[in-house]
């Protein structure tokens, strides 16, 4: 059989499988006071939740959507539905206590299999619902807590949630961290232990299976000083006809001497709007690593932001985002300068096809203490088709002259002469062209945590070998 070389769409069918859409509870479209109050009497809040939900609501009714960015006209909040309880969802830490039709979505998906050869620990979210969480018992016995955000919540590290839960993403940051603030459910929390370091990485995934719905899960994780983690998260849902709307948050502390990798697949379908929050803050001498890919949603709108407090803090970002027919996607990144010899080292690729739009957009900001800081940008697009967009959106903010920063954007085509070449030495047009296109992504994919998670090997094949190669 001959090998597929044409540049195709992904094929989707290991993700555009769905479960008939029963569920045991679901609120009604919309987003009123009576819904936020009926989804916090779900959760059974504390007082001083309810009460950020309901300002959170204020705060959504009076902020505008953004207008910089990709439209989302076709996201009416009046037909989503902000809260679907799965049927005979039940948390547990027993794999066969999970209910079949969840546990056969998550089997398709490779996460118990993944979790067996190669996680730590696993959280496995269905719609609004934590449906499975299991960690390690050597890890437990280091004393690191990695469990469902909302029991941790009514539990010893109560305070501690309290302390942190939207104080890096607050609602009045944008309307979708509002909208967040109001309606979220689900998530992780995981806090690691001063020293302790965490040999093989945790990961949460999340299914969104509901038609017409939104998820809002909230992910913490405090990386105590001089600890070490690595957190992978995971992400689909299946393909439907009605707009589908996912506005997490991810607010990650990195203490001092610590470091944290957070690496990211989003994998939605492309009838999602992924209007997702993620921030960091980094203490004396911790380092920041995201690792990002987007390959999935009609319009992205994501940014990894992370502020850079200590001195000698690091943040490293690697991405790459692959924008087919039909996609918008808005990706980028943002970092703040604060600590002195502080350094942020940027490298994204993004592949446009069949009309796709990709835009790189990042703001890179040193502030007037942040003397000897240093700041590096490589960002490089390729637009496999005459049709296709790409952009480069950078904003430097510089307020300090003791700094070394730089930026540098390449944008372009799969060159004629480079294709002759390959021509020239026995190879096919079809086969010049996968072997650029794979070669272009190889220095960023290879980033991935493909060894670790048998749906992100699965998704990466898919993107940059089976439709590509």
């Amino acid at each position: 059989m001959r090998e597929k070389t044409r540049v195709e769409d992904i094929d989707r069918s290991l993700y555009d499988f769905r479960n008939e859409d029963k569920d045991a509870f679901r609120v009604e479209e919309g987003l009123t006071e009576e819904i936020v109050r009926q989804i916090s009497k779900e959760k059974n809040d504390p007082e001083w939740m309810l009460e950020l939900r309901l300002n959170s609501l204020e705060t959504y009714r009076k902020l505008d959507v953004p207008d910089w960015g990709p439209e989302i006209d076709g996201l009416d909040m009046d037909n989503i539905v902000t809260y679907v309880r799965p049927k005979n969802n039940k948390m547990t830490a027993d794999w066969d206590e999970v209910p079949a039709e969840i546990k056969d979505t998550f089997e398709k998906l490779g996460i118990p299999k993944a979790e067996r050869e190669s996680l730590a620990g696993v959280g496995a979210q269905y719609d609004s619902e934590l449906v499975y969480h299991n960690v390690r018992k050597e890890v437990e016995e280091q004393g690191v807590i990695y469990t469902d955000l909302e029991s941790a919540m009514h539990g010893p590290y109560g305070d501690m949630i309290r302390e942190h839960f939207m104080k890096l993403i607050p609602p009045n940051d944008h309307k979708f961290a509002a909208l967040h603030g109001a309606v979220w459910s689900g998530g992780s929390f995981v806090y690691v232990p001063p020293g302790v370091k965490v040999e093989i990485p945790l990961q949460s995934y999340f299914r969104l299976n509901a038609p017409g719905a939104g998820q809002f899960e909230h992910t913490l994780i405090i990386v105590d000083e001089g600890a070490d983690l690595h957190f992978i998260e995971g992400c689909s849902a299946p393909k439907y006809n009605v707009a589908n709307l996912h506005a997490g948050a991810v607010e990650l502390f990195v203490g001092k001497n610590a470091r944290l990798r957070y690496s990211t697949i989003e994998n939605w379908s492309k009838n999602m709007y992924n209007l997702n929050s993620k921030r960091a803050v980094v203490e004396e001498g911790g380092v920041m690593e995201w690792v990002s890919g987007s390959f999935g949603s009609h319009v992205s709108y994501l940014y990894p932001m992370t502020i850079l407090n200590g001195d000698d803090s690091r943040m490293e970002f690697t991405g790459i985002t692959f924008a087919g027919n039909g996609q918008n996607l808005d990706t980028g990144m943002k970092v703040v300068h604060n600590g002195k010899r502080s350094r942020s080292t940027v490298n994204t690729k993004s592949i446009s096809k069949d009309g796709g739009i990709c835009t790189y957009r990042s703001v890179v900001r040193v502030n007037p203490g942040a003397e000897g800081s240093v700041s590096a940008a490589d960002c490089s697009s390729l637009m496999l088709d005459d049709i296709s967009r790409s952009d480069t959106i950078p904003v430097m903010d510089i307020r300090t002259d003791d700094c070394d920063i730089g930026h540098e954007a390449k944008i372009g085509r799969i060159s004629d002469d480079a294709i002759f070449y390959l021509m020239s030495r026995g190879i096919s047009e079809e086969d010049a062209r996968t072997m650029i296109v794979s070669g272009f992504a190889d220095n960023v994919s290879k980033e991935l945590p493909l060894e670790y998670a048998v749906e992100m090997n699965n998704l990466i094949r898919l993107e940059m070998i089976g439709s590509i190669g």
